[in-house]
């Protein structure tokens, strides 16, 4: 099954670039591009790809605010923000709102084949220049959570089980034990209560 995948992008240049770079990718199937919020949603109630790739300086909105918007409306739609912007700020922004990651417009073929397939599995995934960026965060140390592990977390924290956290958030166990993972491996936990005292102490559970 070829992964469908759709861009959004108000710089030709920068659409037709990753198009070429991915064009002869046999797991990969373009689906069609977008130059602003208006075309991507008009498209979306048509048609839904797998996976979108989303730059976040779009003239008519912002990629947070449409990478919020395309999660709410399509839940099962995998977001990558796409950008020039190496700031926290938008990297944190665009996975607070449902993004599974963020891809820097300077990405190889690679990192993008790489990005689009965990994606695919539930994973999140960084340029590496955005990656070094989130790891520089002082003393703190604090890790950054996609909206949905933020989720899970705090149904972690009430004693739901695996089964129970898919049931309330609509989404399969196996997805609910790879947020689980994730977690564990963000906070550098070796079990569940680690995870909630780390997390508790942290200020991410109340």
């Amino acid at each position: 099954m070829k992964i469908r995948l759709f861009i959004v992008d108000d710089h030709y240049l920068v659409i037709e670039g990753i198009r070429s770079l991915l064009n002869n990718e046999p797991e990969i199937e373009w689906v069609g591009h977008a130059m602003n919020a208006a075309s991507c949603l008009a498209f979306l109630q048509k048609s839904q790809p797998d996976v979108i790739l989303m730059d976040i300086g779009l003239p008519d909105k912002s990629g947070i605010e449409l990478c919020r918007e395309v999660k709410t409306k399509y839940p099962g739609i995998h977001i990558l923000g796409l950008s020039t912007f190496n700031q926290r700020s938008y990297i944190e922004k665009m996975l607070e709102n449902g993004a599974s990651g963020y891809l820097l417009k300077n990405a190889g073929r690679a990192e993008l084949l790489k990005g689009i397939e965990l994606a695919m599995l539930n994973k999140s995934f960084m340029s590496h220049e955005a990656a070094v960026t989130l790891r520089n965060i002082g003393e703190d140390n604090l890790p950054v959570l996609t909206h949905r592990e933020k989720e899970v977390l705090q149904l972690i924290a009430t004693g739901l089980t695996n089964q129970e956290i898919a049931d309330k958030l609509f989404i399969s166990n196996t997805t609910v034990e790879t947020h689980r993972k994730n977690l564990l491996q963000k906070f550098g936990a070796k079990n569940v209560a680690v995870l909630i005292n780390l997390a508790t102490k942290k200020g991410f559970v109340i």
